[in-house]
């Protein structure tokens, strides 16, 4: 099967994950750049990274590259891709991007000079000069970065983080994909304990047991490119057969608890919906009065922040309360997502490391407090 390069963007401090999950995957990655990683692959590569990545944004199919600094340049260079080769005639083509740092500034502009390009090419190829667009959605996307134009097909449709088991969240939920890096950078084991005391809707326990019980993220959505002339739905068939083979059964111990007793029915129905509702128990408690008399547990949380949910005063004084709460677990682990660069100081404890991401664009990091490791 022909190759291609295909492109998974990401959030900002993520690409080294992304880029482990495709080796996961069988494939090696020959490009690690900031919010994207790209790596060759065909139409199989396609399906299976949309069905088992947990930490990319979507997976792009790179159609042409090429450098443009005016408008007749970009029209000239998209119109000369052999278009035909990837849309059919009864395609429907929106086209949606960004520039950056180019002499092409206007995405309008460049946006409407794509669009009648392909047009262009199509109605050529096919010698129609109406394009009906009545057909399957293939999703144009283009980045103009410094001048150079990437022009990509998008074969995901809704966001990877989509999961499909998230009906109802409360009102600032954590992102899917942030939720399975933490769990990822995590040292957790799942013979041992996993909390989260600020559970919400429940994104990072539901995560850390699909995650541990080797479930594909994506098995129980649908992808645009299902609908692809050129994808055989058998590849799809297989390539779902397969990750249902893979699921484990493994016997896990998660505990997520929140004080506020509304969102808890809500995050164990997402729980049920994802298939790990036997795997976690759900508490309606107050975080900073968590006790517990098992060994080696982890702590993985996103307790709230001031630019994200209430005062920053507040927000400082549960860091300070949450800091004593764990300073009683002398062997447990913890990893906290917060916004608050003096969070350290509040906790009242340095991070043993910490990573920086971008939850939406709110800067954070990852603060992690690494425990005892379990005796042998």
């Amino acid at each position: 099967m022909e190759k291609f390069k295909i492109i998974i963007p990401c959030l900002f401090g993520l690409e080294a994950l992304v880029s482990k999950e495709l080796k996961w995957l069988g494939y090696e990655t020959f490009a690690v750049e900031d919010g994207k990683v790209s790596f060759l692959g065909d139409f199989e590569a396609v399906c299976r990274a949309n069905l088992w990545i947990r930490c990319g944004e979507r997976v792009l199919i790179e159609v042409a590259q090429f450098d443009a600094v005016t408008f007749d340049e970009l029209f000239e260079k998209t119109k000369a891709v052999k278009w035909a080769d990837w849309l059919p005639k009864d395609a429907a083509f929106p086209v949606k991007g960004f520039c950056l740092k180019s002499t092409l500034a206007s995405m309008r502009d460049c946006q409407a000079i794509i669009k009648k390009a392909v047009a262009t090419s199509l109605s050529e190829s096919y010698g129609i000069e109406w394009l009906p667009e009545s057909g399957s959605i293939y999703q144009l996307q283009f980045s103009v970065m410094k001048d150079k134009v990437t022009l990509m097909i998008d074969t995901s449709g809704d966001g990877l983080h989509k999961r499909g088991y998230r009906r109802l969240s409360n009102a600032a939920p954590l992102k899917e994909t942030i939720a399975s890096a933490m769990v990822m950078l995590s040292f957790w084991k799942y013979e041992y304990p996993l909390c989260d005391l600020f559970c919400g809707s429940g994104t990072i326990p539901i995560e850390a047991a699909m995650f541990k019980r080797n479930i594909a993220p994506g098995l129980s959505r649908d992808f645009s490119a299902e609908n692809f002339s050129q994808i055989p739905t058998d590849l799809w068939r297989i390539a779902r057969e397969d990750a249902r083979d893979k699921i484990r059964n493994t016997p896990l111990n998660i505990y997520a608890s929140d004080i506020d007793a509304e969102i808890l029915p809500i995050a164990e129905q997402n729980a049920k919906i994802a298939g790990v509702g036997d795997a976690i128990t759900f508490e309606c408690q107050d975080a900073t009065k968590f006790i517990s008399t098992e060994h080696y547990g982890s702590i993985i949380s996103n307790p709230p922040y001031g630019e994200r949910l209430g005062d920053k005063s507040e927000c400082e004084a549960l860091y300070r309360s949450f800091g004593h709460t764990f300073s009683k677990l002398k062997d447990w682990s913890c990893y906290i997502l917060a916004a608050d660069e003096d969070f350290e100081k509040h906790f009242g404890k340095k991070a043993s490391k910490k990573r920086k991401i971008y939850n939406g664009m709110i800067k954070c990091n990852i603060y992690q407090y690494f425990g005892e490791k379990p005796k042998k």
